[in-house]
């Protein structure tokens, strides 16, 4: 199996190209410079694998949740790509990837093996306006199976779903100066609030997807938001100024 994976919805902008399980990844935190990076990334990756796009069997995307524009972006180019070759989208969670990064690197030295340490893993993006998105994960085989919904909320709000022993992942467990971890307790086993999504560990998801038939036509994809608005419109702030007299 053959993919090119674009993850941009965080800070950190990554592209990886996967070649029967042999993953190629470029990473960087580069807040504003994604669009800049992507497609030359893409390219280099596909050029070390000797690989060329209309070789590629599908394209797998982060699909969010994260930053608006991020998942935009990631989407928007990936839809691009798929298009151009006619090959199908495997859109995954932006958490997920937060999860199987988070549970791989339990193999410290290892980076393919997975350690069974802990199998549950709460990842968490910090959301801003004092939110975070957060979805509870256990290891499923090579992957990960979400245990709730996603959510949006305050640190506060987040309910751990039942299971064994827990880890944190993700930039939510900094927000609000910890709140999250604070509220959880000794239910975590430990928390990484620096770690970040990774495109080879979406390439890891998404040719499990492509393996279970989950891949989608380009134009189907949709966005994970979660929050529906973030900002009203002037319109609608007119309107609620006008409203409040």
């Amino acid at each position: 199996m053959r993919l090119l994976a674009i993850e941009t919805t965080t800070e950190a902008c990554s592209v990886a190209v996967m070649v029967d399980g042999a993953v190629r990844e470029r990473f960087e935190v580069a807040p504003r410079r994604h669009a800049e990076l992507v497609l030359p990334w893409a390219e280099a990756l596909l050029a070390e694998a000797g690989l060329r796009r209309s070789e590629l069997d599908a394209i797998a995307v982060g699909r969010g949740p994260g930053a608006f524009t991020g998942v935009r972006l990631g989407i928007s180019i990936a839809q691009g790509i798929a298009l151009a070759l006619d090959r199908p989208l495997l859109p995954v969670s932006t958490l997920a990837v937060l999860a199987l990064g988070a549970l791989r690197g339990q193999g410290a030295g290892a980076p393919d093996v997975a350690v069974h340490a802990c199998d549950h893993v709460l990842a968490a993006i910090d959301a801003r306006m004092g939110e975070v998105y957060a979805g509870g994960f256990v290891r499923e085989g090579g992957g990960v199976r979400a245990l709730s919904p996603e959510t949006v909320s305050a640190p506060e709000a987040v309910e751990l779903p039942a299971g064994g022993r827990w880890i944190g992942a993700g930039t939510g467990f900094a927000a609000a100066d910890g709140a999250l971890a604070r509220r959880l307790g000794d239910r975590l086993a430990s928390a990484d609030a620096a770690a970040l999504p990774r495109a080879g560990d979406l390439a890891r998801l998404g040719a499990l997807a492509m393996a279970a038939g989950r891949a989608v036509a380009p134009e189907l994809v949709e966005p994970a938001y979660l929050r529906n608005a973030v900002a009203l419109t002037l319109a609608e702030q007119a309107a609620a100024r006008a409203a409040r007299g």
